[in-house]
């Protein structure tokens, strides 16, 4: 078994195609499909279940896949760590972020890692928090920026940025528009707008109404901020988000209502790392130049 290989087998897990997974490879698609049956030949099992459209992992793809990504995450670190001995910083850096996590200017983080390393590529996914968790677990991130992790079921290092409150927003016409605070027993014959259930802002704002005791329904679900706003915008719901959502442009005209009770619900965005023994040092360069920036 080669590294290649599982190189190949994790392109097509994650593609689901192999067109775009010899794409993404920079290989031919024969190459890639006689890599793949080469694996599986030697493996003597199937790891996808293959259609004309697209393909599935099987039961075995599935287990497979798990070990792929942590040998190859190991690879590329054994890698990075020798370049480091030798003063260079070469190979890969994948980085997760959240939308809007706040506390940290991603773009212009990268920039300055960008220039201080010029030979390492910088590769970016923006994915919901409970996704982000799992890329640094499992190897397929280097670090990730997220909020609303659970402290006790990370064994890595959480590095915090920034702790906001959770604030009300509603168009400026709603009953509650020109309230200065809003109790949580109000809310809960109104309509939500919020992110799907693994987004960092959904999960403190669910955390906070169990820790109200109160029910809400959440009608429309986005996977943007900028269409929550809008919604909001249109009078079809209301929201509850982090209080930096209020400040954005496309907030402007609505009303942002502070939340009375329940333990001043906050919304904290971190910094994701591995365990130490794991972190690359692409990772740790990353890190310290956060750390100057934010003087955590």
């Amino acid at each position: 078994m080669e590294l290649r290989q599982l190189e190949h087998f994790v392109a097509v897990a994650r593609e689901q195609h192999f067109t775009r997974a010899a794409e993404r490879v920079a290989v031919s698609q024969s190459g890639l499909s006689a890599s793949v049956r080469a694996l599986e030949h030697e493996l003597r099992t199937p790891l996808f279940s293959r259609t004309t459209r697209r393909v599935r992992l099987t039961e075995a793809g599935r287990a497979l896949l798990v070990e792929a990504e942590r040998t190859l995450a190991g690879a590329r670190a054994a890698r990075d760590a020798v370049d480091a001995v030798r003063g260079l910083l070469r190979g890969t850096l994948s980085v997760g972020v959240e939308q809007c996590v706040a506390g940290v200017r991603l773009p212009r983080l990268l920039a300055a890692f960008h220039r201080a390393h010029p030979q390492m590529e910088i590769r970016l996914r923006q994915e919901g928090t409970t996704h982000l968790v799992e890329g640094v677990a499992g190897g397929r991130l280097d670090i990730a920026f997220a909020s609303g992790v659970p402290r006790g079921e990370w064994r890595g290092e959480l590095v915090p940025l920034a702790t906001e409150p959770l604030v009300l927003l509603c168009a400026p016409d709603h009953r509650l528009a020109s309230a200065e605070r809003a109790g949580w027993g109000e809310l809960p014959e109104e309509g939500f707008i919020d992110f799907h259930p693994d987004f960092g802002p959904r999960r403190a704002a669910d955390a906070a109404f169990a820790a109200a005791g109160v029910r809400r329904t959440v009608a429309l679900e986005v996977s943007d901020v900028h269409s929550l706003l809008e919604l909001v915008h249109e009078g079809l719901g209301i929201a509850v988000v982090p209080h930096h959502f209020a400040r954005k442009p496309e907030a402007r005209g609505l009303a942002a209502v502070a939340l009375d009770g329940a333990g001043r619900p906050s919304y904290e965005s971190v910094m994701v790392l591995p365990e130490a023994q794991a972190m690359s040092p692409g990772a740790r360069a990353l890190m310290a130049l956060v750390r100057q920036d934010t003087g955590r």
